[in-house]
């Protein structure tokens, strides 16, 4: 499925690309190409046109009005998925960049990799599994995957995004393979197991090392800045911190470097020397790594058996107590589990009123609702209720109870 290549004029024309690549980045001119064929682009690459449908996308505008760990209304300042994914794909770019691999790719993966999560962050993800159930359940990823291979409809000649191959198996792989020894040996999702059936995403073996880049940019960004929301929430403080490892570090250093300096810059100050000093050690052991396999092409990196792009011991144990706080402070504090409660119900009720047809989904969903659900079978029909309420952002799932119940919990 290679894409035709473009000329123009006589000499063919190389489209603009990161120089000086290694021989085991994904490199575009390499590209396995696109599941509906489509003429290349005269001036982007395959992965630079990815990344810009990514950005135009409705997913993608959606992510702004879906939250991390707080419903849309908290306050302003509070991550979203929008500005989480941004703040993924800065740090995937920059791995990607100290590896010299293709930044685009990198950048494309990190800002779709949030897509198919759902309105009220896990939360809502856990409910909608738990009603999917008897369906085939529901994963995010996979979500992700159904979103920019069938859910978006804005092109003429085919569903979804029809993104490049390296693209796709680095959305559905970021976290490892999916089946085979190397695998977690988790069930495989109906919709990844679909599509690849169509397109084969080669899901035994890792993914590339731009894919890895974007995995472990996830990881740091979402670490740091939870604890900075933590804070501005009053979930915890500063004094808390003091036995956290990694960040007790620069709240010490930072209050020896600046006595008396307000807690809005300290906090500012720990978050950024936290992100800095992580992808450093990425960096550095990343390296090693790669010295170690010395992979010739991106077939050594994905037949390494192993992920590449990793923390060192001692990052990876300092990660995990990061990781291990945030849970029993943020994830778990009285305040939000009471608003999990609540976002719970909206999404169980929302399910059960679509699901049951007494209340009609819009138009594009099914021309006439009554009369699609009544003709689908009862698989069909919760998968559609499912793309639909999985798509919907905090606001909108809201403001849909709000118009369908008499009383709608106040998720604050």
């Amino acid at each position: 499925m290679k894409n035709s290549k473009t000329e123009l004029g006589d000499a063919e024309f190389q489209p603009a690309s990161r120089f000086g690549l290694m021989p085991y980045a994904c490199l575009a001119k390499d590209s396995k190409g696109r599941l509906f064929p489509e003429s290349d682009s005269p001036t982007r690459t395959p992965f630079q046109r990815d990344r810009d449908r990514i950005i135009h996308s409705t997913a993608f505008r959606r992510l702004k009005h879906k939250t991390q760990v707080f419903v849309y209304h908290e306050g302003d300042h509070y991550r979203t998925r929008l500005t989480h994914s941004i703040e993924v794909a800065q740090i995937a770019r920059a791995l990607a960049r100290a590896f010299s691999v293709d930044e685009d790719l990198a950048e494309a993966l990190a800002l779709c990799h949030d897509f198919g999560h759902t309105p009220f962050g896990h939360t809502g993800e856990d409910e909608l599994n738990e009603l999917m159930t008897p369906y085939g359940g529901f994963d995010h990823n996979a979500q992700s995957l159904r979103i920019v291979t069938k859910l978006e409809k804005r092109y003429a000649e085919f569903d979804g995004l029809n993104l490049a191959w390296e693209t796709l198996e680095g959305l559905v792989k970021h976290n490892g393979p999916l089946t085979g020894p190397y695998s977690k040996g988790e069930p495989l999702p109906g919709p990844i197991a679909e599509f690849n059936a169509l397109f084969d995403l080669d899901i035994e073996r890792h993914s590339s090392l731009e894919a890895q880049c974007a995995a472990i940019a996830d990881d740091i960004a979402y670490n740091a800045h939870d604890l900075d929301d933590g804070l501005r929430a009053h979930l915890f403080t500063l004094a808390d911190l003091d036995g956290v490892p990694l960040v007790n570090e620069h709240l010490n250093l930072v209050r020896d470097l600046y006595p008396g300096l307000d807690e809005s810059r300290i906090v500012h100050e720990i978050v950024r020397r936290q992100i800095t000093v992580m992808v450093e050690d990425v960096i550095r052991q990343t390296q090693v790594n790669l010295d170690q396999l010395k992979p010739k092409s991106i077939e050594d990196i994905r037949n390494a058996g192993k992920t590449i792009v990793t923390f060192s011991a001692e990052m990876a144990a300092k990660e995990k107590a990061i990781k291990a706080f945030l849970f029993k402070h943020m994830y778990r504090a009285p305040s939000v589990v009471n608003v999990r409660e609540d976002a719970k119900k909206v999404v169980s009720d929302l399910f059960n009123m679509y699901f049951s047809g007494k209340a009609q989904m819009p138009n594009e969903w099914g021309l006439d609702w009554q009369d699609t659900a009544a003709r689908l079978d009862e698989q069909k029909k919760a998968r559609l209720v499912c793309d639909f309420l999985s798509g919907m952002t905090d606001r909108y799932a809201i403001l849909e109870h709000q118009r369908l119940f008499d009383v709608t919990p106040d998720l604050r």
